[in-house]
């Protein structure tokens, strides 16, 4: 079955801060801006979305084999041709597909083992090492890497780390953000909600515990990635609808820092502000945010050429210029339509995606210092 192109023209209005386009119906949870041009989305009903020309055409990819009424909350593309989903639902309706000819075909490559599983997050820091979360099974969080682009997932040597407690233990699937693997290849990091409250967790490369080596002729430690987990965060007791979503690591090259920053909040009172976000410098020491954002916020995300943060949510959209200190609302300007701020739920800028098939590219320009 040949890819079906949905052609979509865009009415680019003069210094708009937001585009809005619809080229299906579905619910959008996932989007991945690969680069030069290149996108890919997906959603409910098995959809994915790709463009190779910054969203002037997006086109509606073949439904991987028995998936069209699976939800894909994540996708991780590589280039035009490449790329894995991942739906999220119970047990086996957690699945990996991916594409190698630019998602004409798939190919089922990993189903969720557990009944009781739901996966939530999937990422990658190149096209072969990729890590994939989910909720607590048994008591612990669901965490398996590859190492040949997604083929064979195995377990962790060591994630004793990752046990989760309390009735509303669980990590939320809202934007594919709850994982973050930074380009330093010695360690990445986890949110989660666990004991009542929100955690980080970190996951670097180290020796095995517990490992003897015996001698210069026999087989050294071997190693592998070990968690462990560093703090908490400062968002408040979590629910069943309130906890932390998304995480984001930059560099900030003018200070020579690393800032982290996380948001979060509750989707069932999507206005309320009270620990919506909280920043960091040394991952172990967290600050929730003075000013914080105007409501829940599903994602997050750091704009590099003008050292800015968004965070988008149902009820909004709000950038930092400090590092995650203080937000302010991105409010439309005349040439956007009213609600071009609101109804997003995954970032990877400039790209942003919502329910009902609602794909935003924001203006460069909106980002500028004024």
């Amino acid at each position: 079955m040949r890819i079906a192109a949905l052609i979509f023209a865009l009415a680019i209005p003069a210094q708009a801060q937001w585009t809005i386009q619809t080229p299906t119906t579905a619910d959008l949870r996932g989007i991945d801006n690969v680069g030069k041009g290149i996108a890919w989305a997906s959603g409910t009903n098995g959809t994915v979305l790709r463009t190779e020309d910054a969203g002037y055409l997006w086109q509606r990819c073949t439904i991987p084999p028995n998936a069209e009424h699976l939800d894909f909350r994540g996708i991780q593309a590589f280039d035009a041709n490449t790329a894995i989903v991942m739906s999220s639902g119970p047990g086996d309706q957690s699945r990996l597909y991916k594409t190698t000819d630019g998602c004409q075909t798939w190919k089922l490559i990993f189903t969720n083992p557990d009944p009781a599983g739901f996966w939530d997050a999937i990422n990658f820091q190149d096209k072969n090492f990729g890590v994939l979360i989910g909720d607590p099974v048994d008591g612990k969080f669901f965490a398996r890497q590859t190492a040949d682009g997604g083929r064979t997932w195995r377990p962790f040597a060591d994630d004793a780390a990752l046990i989760a407690s309390g009735p509303n233990a669980g990590i939320f699937a809202a934007s594919n953000s709850s994982l973050f693997l930074p380009e330093n290849p010695n360690y990445f990091f986890l949110i989660a909600n666990t004991q009542g409250r929100s955690a980080l967790f970190e996951s670097s490369f180290g020796t095995i515990p517990h490992c003897k080596n015996l001698g210069t002729n026999a087989s050294p430690c071997p190693k592998d990635y070990l968690w462990s987990e560093l703090t908490n965060l400062p968002l408040g007791s979590i629910s069943p609808s309130k906890g932390v979503f998304s995480l984001c690591v930059a560099s900030n090259s003018d200070q020579d820092i690393t800032v982290a920053v996380a948001v979060g909040g509750d989707y069932l009172h999507a206005s309320e502000t009270a620990s919506t976000a909280a920043y960091s410098t040394d991952f172990r020491t967290w600050q929730a945010a003075t000013t914080p954002p105007h409501g829940y916020r599903s994602a997050v995300a750091y704009d590099a050429p003008t050292k800015t943060w968004i965070t988008v949510g149902p009820n909004g959209t709000d950038i930092s210029t400090d590092d995650g200190r203080n937000w302010r609302p991105l409010h439309p300007t005349n040439n956007d339509a009213p609600d071009a701020d609101q109804y997003w739920n995954a970032l990877s800028l400039p790209y942003a995606v919502g329910p009902h098939g609602r794909i935003g590219i924001l203006n460069p320009s909106a980002l500028k210092p004024k």
